[in-house]
This record gives C-alpha cells, sequence and structure tokens, in this order.
C-alpha cells in the first residue's frame, strides 16, 4: 500500500510541476517569477495525496479482520395447502446472516441474523421459515476448546449445538419429520442462557451435556433444562441416544428420552427416531421413519413418515389420544454451487387433513 501510494504520489506531482512550466514557456514576455510559487503548488498536491492515503489507510484498518467471514442465504416457497380451513396459495421467504470470527484459531464467536415474511403464511409456518420483515439477532455463541472437548456458551442456544445425532434424513417441512421426530430430545433447544460441551473419541463414540436457564433467573426458581447425549458413528450405521428434563419452575418436570438411528445401503439410508415423554404421570410417545436416496438424476429423493400432534406441534401422543400421522416427499437437485430448487408433497392428517404440494428454491452466498 505504501509503495502503491508513493507512486501515486509521485504521478499526481509530475503532472501539476509540468502544467507549472507549460504557461511560463507560451507567454514568457508576460509573466514574472513573481506571478506562480511553484513549491507552494506542489505542496498542495502532496497535501491532497496525503489525506486521501490516510482516508484509504483508515478504510483499510476498518475492514473485516481476516479471521472474520460472512454467509448469506435466502430461502423462497411457492406452494398451495388444502384443508387448512380453506385452500390457500402462497410465497415466503427468509433471509439469514451467518457472522463468524475466531481469536486464538481454535475458538470461534458466531451471530445468526434472521428475516422473513411481516405476516407467515400457513405454508411458511409448515416449512419453518423465519417472520418478520426487520433483521433479528436469532442467536450468539462463542465455542472453545476445554481440554479434548468443544464448549459452547450463548443465548438463544440450543443445548443441542453439541449433540451428535444419528439422523441422515433432510426434511422438505419443519413437522416431526425434521430431527427424525426427536425434536424434544435430540434436538433439544434451550430456554435462553446455554452452555454445552461435548467430546468425541477417537473410536466413533461421543459424550455431551448442557444446560438452559432463562435470562431473567439462571438455576433459580424458573423452568431450567438439562440435556444429556450419548452417540456412536461407524462408516455405515450410527446410533444416538438423549436423556433431557425440564424441573419445570413451579410446575410438573418434564422428562424425555429419544433415540435415533441410520443404516446407508447401497442406494439408500434408512433413517429411524423414537421418542417417549413423562409430564406429571402422563406418558406419550412418537416416532419417526425415513428413506434417503442420494443418487437419483441430477439429484435426491426423500421420503418420509411420522406421527404428528397438531395440538402441540410435536410427534407425541398420549394412550388415550387419537395418533395422526404426517408424510412428506420431496426431490432436491442443485442448479448450480449456489442455488438448489427443492420441489414436494406433503400430508397433515387431523380432523381436518391437510394436503399441500410447494416448490421451494434455496440460495447461498
Amino acid at each position: 500500500m505504501r509503495k502503491f501510494m508513493k507512486l501515486f504520489k509521485s504521478l499526481l506531482v509530475a503532472p501539476a510541476s509540468l502544467g507549472l512550466l507549460a504557461p511560463m514557456a507560451v507567454t514568457a514576455n508576460e509573466v514574472t517569477i513573481n506571478d506562480f510559487n511553484a513549491a507552494e503548488e506542489i505542496a498542495v498536491t502532496n497535501s491532497r495525496v496525503d489525506g486521501l492515503e490516510a482516508r484509504l489507510n483508515n478504510f483499510e484498518a476498518g475492514g473485516f479482520s481476516e479471521t472474520t467471514t460472512a454467509s448469506f442465504s435466502v430461502d423462497a416457497v411457492l406452494g398451495a395447502i388444502d384443508g387448512a380451513s380453506s385452500e390457500t396459495t402462497s410465497l415466503d421467504y427468509q433471509f439469514n446472516i451467518g457472522l463468524s470470527t475466531s481469536f486464538t484459531g481454535e475458538d470461534s464467536l458466531d451471530i445468526a441474523i434472521d428475516s422473513g415474511n411481516t405476516t407467515q403464511s400457513v405454508l411458511g409456518t409448515t416449512v419453518g421459515f423465519d417472520s418478520g420483515n426487520t433483521l433479528s439477532v436469532d442467536g450468539v455463541t462463542y465455542s472453545f476448546p476445554v481440554g479434548g472437548a468443544t464448549m459452547v456458551v450463548g443465548d438463544a442456544t440450543d443445548i443441542s449445538t453439541t449433540f451428535t445425532g444419528a439422523c441422515v434424513y433432510s426434511a422438505f417441512t419443519d413437522l416431526t419429520p425434521d430431527d427424525c421426530g426427536t425434536g424434544n430430545s435430540l434436538g433439544v433447544g434451550g430456554s435462553a442462557v446455554t452452555a454445552s460441551i461435548g467430546y468425541e473419541f477417537d473410536s466413533g463414540f461421543s459424550l455431551a451435556g448442557g444446560i438452559s436457564s432463562p435470562e431473567t433467573e439462571i438455576l433459580g426458581d424458573a423452568a431450567d433444562v438439562y440435556g444429556l447425549n450419548a452417540a456412536y458413528s461407524a462408516d455405515a450405521y450410527g446410533l444416538a441416544l438423549a436423556y433431557v428434563t425440564d424441573d419445570g419452575g413451579t410446575g410438573a418436570d418434564t422428562t424425555t428420552w429419544g433415540f435415533q438411528g441410520y443404516y446407508t445401503f447401497d442406494i439408500a439410508s434408512l433413517s429411524v427416531g423414537y421418542e417417549t415423554q413423562e409430564t406429571g404421570g402422563t406418558d406419550s410417545t412418537g416416532y419417526f421413519v425415513g428413506l434417503s436416496f442420494p443418487e437419483v438424476g441430477p439429484g435426491s429423493v426423500e421420503v418420509a413418515a411420522a406421527t404428528y400432534n397438531a395440538t402441540d406441534g410435536d410427534g407425541l401422543f398420549a394412550d388415550s389420544d387419537t395418533e395422526y400421522m404426517v408424510y412428506e416427499a420431496s426431490y432436491s437437485y442443485p442448479v448450480n454451487d449456489g442455488m438448489t430448487i427443492t420441489p414436494g408433497v406433503f400430508l397433515i392428517e387431523g380432523t381436518t387433513d391437510q394436503t399441500g404440494v410447494a416448490v421451494k428454491t434455496s440460495f447461498s452466498f
């Protein structure tokens, strides 16, 4: 930069000097040496170049550091749902920003910023899009090594951040197919302030645990959530188990066990999930089964079935409840490195069945 600025300064000063000499040569009989001051003009030029150099140096210093990265994504979904009070056709979008920086080379400070439609449609809710047309911080986390383990602390952070799962299925909707039907255990979120730690052994085993509390009262009378996870991963299969308890604050405790497993065949992978929960003496269960075909033409196919409880928004049903199912199928293919198109269909059972068809387009840059 300094060599460039010196050269740039010389290029500016030279024309300025020639410009002073040219009028003197043309009209030498009309001017005297007192009519101009070449040293003064050159000093002004130098001053202006120095000012420009300072501005460029400030711009360079104010940019991203070498360890800071930013990623962006835009998703849009166009489709129709029949049975949700009436037939609806809608277009939804979401815009996400991820900022990440490192201070030691082994740690990472991450910030997630989200936005979406001002008013979210039924379809947008079904596929799990973000809502609100203003940019909002969705989470701030800091991860760092502790011995051979990875520690994550943050606000609006999931306990399961350090969990190791055993689900290879890629969901089209945000119903129980997401997290292979184990969103209360292996995909458990957090109350607000969260600390989670995970350790991976060389043998394929991993262990993790975490705790989350409301921002207003950490480990107090308000509800606190605790979670533990153990998993094993091999070349063709994997198993994962999680235990989560919510002390309920002044209410009833909730205990959840979750299991995931996958097995990869020659042409497809089978993913399964099972979850059981107990709250105040009432037991409920749910399950998931999904098939992933990674090479179908230029893309991949996903097909799944799972229990779904529209009242609670999960897949758990007590013995006395009427059990409903959700089915989905999708085909995802990359148009290029930054664009993927995924058409899909789904059926949601309930007192009124809902059927939907949609096309989701995802951009990453």
